[in-house]
């Protein structure tokens, strides 16, 4: 029945950060295949944004769209690969895709969906926050010249930006960190899985910042490369994700 099983919150410490790392780069030398074939998915839609979107607004937006929609399902495949090499399981392609095809009628979808909306609320908030604070500046053409970038308003509308950006991006890993692999792991609905994710962040929080932090960091650094980066650090960062997991949530 979803929604029955109880969990209880762990503290994890920053030595946990580095031991999930190392058993994020253990699974993915175990099973590099797995991690190569998801984190295509990220490179290749990439790839597919800039050309689609190049000079397009709409379709840049569109395309983008794809990304919180495909990144639980991607993520699902790489926490079924920790979870079988973590029990024993045999590794077999049939199996992994066949239990993130499964994911489709679960509760996976829910938090793409919410992930969706996440980033379209971001979007528009980050527009409204660009002409409150450039004002008429908006009618100049800022791809011929970022000039208006350096004023005093632009400068400050960086560091909102900034700001708020890093409170939302926070509350949106705090609603997902434990709730995706969480959902692939147990019948559990996707509020409550939120609702106990929310709690692992609370009760560990220092932890988590910094692990959300290096997420941040990792993640634009394997960004710069033409997204080629991201080939090894997505499938890192996702298989280190389910064994923070385990470590800071304990089944009843």
């Amino acid at each position: 029945m979803t929604g029955k099983i109880q969990s209880t919150v762990k503290q994890v410490t920053f030595a946990d950060i580095g031991a999930v790392l190392r058993a994020g780069m253990q699974d993915f030398r175990r099973a590099p295949q797995f991690g190569l074939f998801f984190s295509a998915v990220y490179v290749v839609g990439g790839f597919a944004m800039l050309w689609l979107g190049a000079g397009h607004v709409t379709w840049t937006l569109a395309t983008s769209l794809g990304f919180p929609l495909v990144a639980p399902f991607a993520a699902a495949g790489l926490y079924e690969v920790s979870r079988r090499l973590e029990q024993g399981d045999p590794l077999e392609w049939r199996g992994v895709l066949g239990i993130v095809w499964q994911e489709r009628t679960r509760q996976l979808p829910w938090l793409g969906a919410l992930i969706v909306v996440y980033f379209l609320f971001w979007t528009f908030l980050a527009h409204m926050i660009f002409a409150l604070f450039m004002g008429l500046s908006t009618m100049t053409n800022i791809s011929q010249s970022y000039a208006v970038f350096l004023t005093p308003n632009g400068l400050t509308m960086i560091a909102v930006e900034l700001g708020i950006g890093a409170v939302l991006a926070f509350l949106l890993f705090s609603l997902t960190v434990m709730s995706l692999p969480m959902v692939l792991d147990r019948e559990v609905d996707f509020v409550t899985a939120m609702l106990t994710s929310l709690a692992a962040v609370r009760a560990n929080l220092p932890v988590m910042l910094v692990w959300a932090a290096l997420i941040a960091v990792l993640s634009v650094l394997a960004l710069i490369p033409w997204f080629l980066g991201l080939i090894v650090v997505l499938p890192i960062l996702g298989h280190a994700t389910w064994h923070l997991y385990r470590r800071a949530l304990h089944a009843q």
